[in-house]
């Protein structure tokens, strides 16, 4: 089963998308901000982070170079209600930028090509 880590500071979208992702298969894992994220990325074997960008502390621009020093090969979604960061270089390291929405089938579907076997990736 692939594991799913997902990292937004608002209760509502990270129960939101936990839900949805583990109706589809998935194990999901969720903390509410980024120093903890890092913590999770060290102890879980994990397939995949959707992290949110505007959160307390350190946000998801400066989590993203620090998760992918601790596994190289993590798949990364960026999910955020700010298109504006799209153009930012920090944001080309990730493999996905989604801009967040209550339609998550946009989300769900670029999990599966990023982590699924025989996805277009």
């Amino acid at each position: 089963m692939k594991t799913i880590l997902v990292v937004d500071d608002e209760d509502a979208i990270r129960t939101l998308i936990a839900d949805e992702l583990t109706e589809e298969g998935y194990r999901v894992l969720t903390v509410d901000n980024a120093r903890d994220a890092l913590k999770m990325v060290e102890e879980q074997p994990l397939d995949l982070v959707i992290l949110d960008i505007r959160m307390p502390g350190m946000d998801g621009l400066e989590a993203l170079p620090r998760i992918l020093g601790l596994k190289e090969n993590i798949k990364v979604i960026l999910n955020t209600a700010y298109s504006v960061y799209k153009e930012s270089f920090m944001s080309w390291a990730a493999d996905a930028y989604i801009v967040k929405s209550s339609d998550l089938s946009e989300l769900k579907e670029k999990v599966k090509e990023l982590i699924e076997p025989g996805s277009s990736r």
